[in-house]
């Protein structure tokens, strides 16, 4: 892990499996990671690989019954977040962490109304009064720049456009003033304009409240712009982990290579042919104990049958050091 003075959360050897027909599937393999005070952590990879699992794991929002935590610590101010009770996780999450889903339709009930929905946080986590958590509410919308806030409390999530129902998921996750905000996939099915105003309102809140944010994300372009540290995903797995500059400028594992690759700059010609990473993620049944990434390059066997290190090879970059994947890195 990124070691750091002050660490709002630490995530520790993480183990998270579905009971399947095929049996016990792990779908986030021993991942650790760190996130430090006031900075903006984010989770790369494609779509499978235990970005979001990860992240409702540590809130403990697993779908049931198929969902469990088998081994691991999350660290949450000094609390392992895995052993606590769950009166108490469910007093944190919404709280002291804000969480922000994936579809903003589906984070917000369609037959309640907008208000009702922001003061409902402020009901059950600061226990204020009807009237006071309403005014509560109003100032969260006018504080995420909806316009004519008190009309919108009025209104249903089907009145609002994609951009005005994310920031009010927004709203909700940050009513409380969170410490850590997790926010997965939050500029999905936005426009390109819109999803510039989300990420500019979000690093604009997380700058005047002082608090972290886990941010999840397949777009490279994102994590460019917004994030200090990333962390990519590949198979359930952390494969590589560094700062944001550092990585993008010092690209160490071949899967991160691949995604870098695969972005198109202002010097690739007109009509050309992207490039993409060959083979496909394995299914979690047929996941190889040894480096996964070796057997979706065609390996018939990886290098080795044993879980490559994952090493620190440079001050605060960290990497799965299989041969194949890295080649021969000092450390």
């Amino acid at each position: 892990m990124i070691p750091e003075t002050e660490n709002i959360l630490e995530v520790d050897k993480l183990i998270t499996s579905f009971e399947t027909d095929r049996g016990l599937l792990r779908a986030v393999d021993q991942v650790s990671f760190t996130v430090p005070a006031g900075k903006t952590v984010g989770i790369v990879g494609e779509s499978g690989c235990g970005k979001s699992v990860t992240a409702m794991s540590i809130v403990r929002l697993l779908p049931q019954p198929a969902g469990k935590i088998l081994g691991g610590h999350v660290y949450f101010r000094g609390r392992d977040l895995v052993r606590a009770s769950e009166k108490e996780i469910q007093r944190i999450r919404g709280g002291e962490i804000g969480v922000i889903f994936q579809e903003p339709m589906a984070a917000l009930n369609p037959v309640h109304r907008i208000g009702r929905q922001v003061a409902e946080v402020f009901r059950i986590h600061k226990k204020l009064s009807k009237k006071d958590a309403w005014a509560a509410a109003t100032e969260m919308l006018e504080l995420v720049r909806i316009p004519a806030p008190e009309k919108r409390m009025m209104d249903y999530p089907h009145h609002l456009s994609g951009g005005m129902r994310q920031r009010v998921v927004i709203a909700m996750a940050l009513a409380c003033r969170p410490s850590l905000l997790i926010a997965d996939e939050p500029t999905t099915a936005l426009d390109v304009t819109v999803q510039a105003q989300i990420l500019d309102l979000m690093q604009r809140l997380q700058a005047e409240m002082g608090m972290s944010t886990i941010l999840i994300t397949h777009d490279l372009g994102v994590i460019a712009e917004t994030c200090d540290e990333v962390v990519v995903m590949y198979a359930g797995r952390v494969v590589e982990q560094a700062k944001a500059r550092e990585l993008f400028e010092r690209p160490l594992h071949a899967y991160t290579k691949g995604l870098l690759a695969s972005i198109p700059t202002l010097e690739t010609p007109p009509k050309s042919v992207l490039k993409t990473i060959p083979g496909m993620v394995a299914p979690l049944a047929d996941l190889s104990h040894g480096c996964r990434f070796c057997q979706r390059m065609g390996r018939t066997a990886p290098v080795s049958r044993e879980r490559p290190r994952f090493s620190e090879v440079s001050p605060g970059h960290w990497v799965e050091t299989c041969p194949e994947c890295t080649g021969n890195i000092e450390h």
